[in-house]
């Protein structure tokens, strides 16, 4: 059996996962395409949608420690 964190994660650590990589992919986009363009705003507003999805990012580990803690806790 596997364990990984997909698997034994709950509900809102998968959402919080799926949505930390799709906005920092439309974050990215936004980025190049700015930089392609060479509008600095645009490169901007792509940087800070990276950044709030690394925030998500960081929510879901928040989110899979407090989990883990929680199961270890029933068990002992």
């Amino acid at each position: 059996m596997l364990n990984t964190p997909w698997e034994t994660g709950s509900d809102l650590y998968r959402k919080l996962v799926v949505s930390a990589l799709v906005t920092t992919a439309i974050g990215i986009l936004v980025a190049v395409v700015g930089a392609g363009k060479a509008q600095d705003n645009l490169v901007y507003t792509g940087i800070s949608v990276i950044v709030v999805g690394m925030i998500c990012h960081v929510a879901g580990m928040v989110v899979r420690s407090r989990d883990i803690r929680r199961r270890m806790k029933q068990r002992g």
